[in-house]
């Protein structure tokens, strides 16, 4: 048996779908986008955070990627989340709910549902850095390694 089988194995009597492993083993859209706009959210008491990077032009997301230090849980919401908001508008990335990723997971274990609310407030908050950033018309980037909006020369 791989390694891979094993790990699969575990997270199967864990209580995770296949999907849900696919998404973890396989780490679906986790990178950076460089250029892209991004923010970082945190999970309360289990410290685990995500940053979204999403490439947008004229109000459609053309990529998305994701960064995280957390659990199987963790990584299996942000490559779902990536995947369903990828060639999707900036209004239905904003409608995104829970239960939307949760129901395209299959299924997570009852301790690991916190990690969708994760993703889910990543997403949102680099949608409202993009916006802030529309509105403002300004040319800054929003860098999250220094968690705030940043004039740079472009």
């Amino acid at each position: 048996m791989s390694d891979e089988e094993r790990l699969g194995e575990l997270l199967r009597k864990a209580g995770y779908s296949e999907k849900a492993i696919d998404y973890y083993i396989k780490k679906r859209n986790v990178g950076v986008i460089e250029g892209a706009r991004a923010a970082e959210s945190h999970a309360g008491l289990c410290g685990d955070s995500m940053i979204v990077y999403l490439k947008i032009e004229k109000g459609l997301i053309l990529d998305a990627k994701f960064q995280a230090v957390g659990c199987a849980g963790a990584f299996a919401s942000g490559s779902a989340l990536t995947e369903m908001v990828k060639g999707k508008t900036i209004r239905f990335a904003e409608n995104m709910t829970e239960q939307e990723v949760t129901r395209d997971l299959g299924r997570l274990p009852g301790p690991k549902l916190h990690c969708v609310r994760l993703a889910i407030d990543a997403l949102k908050k680099s949608i409202a850095c993009c916006k802030e950033l529309q509105d403002s018309g300004s040319d800054c980037k929003c860098d999250a390694r220094a968690r705030s909006c940043n004039q740079y020369g472009v």
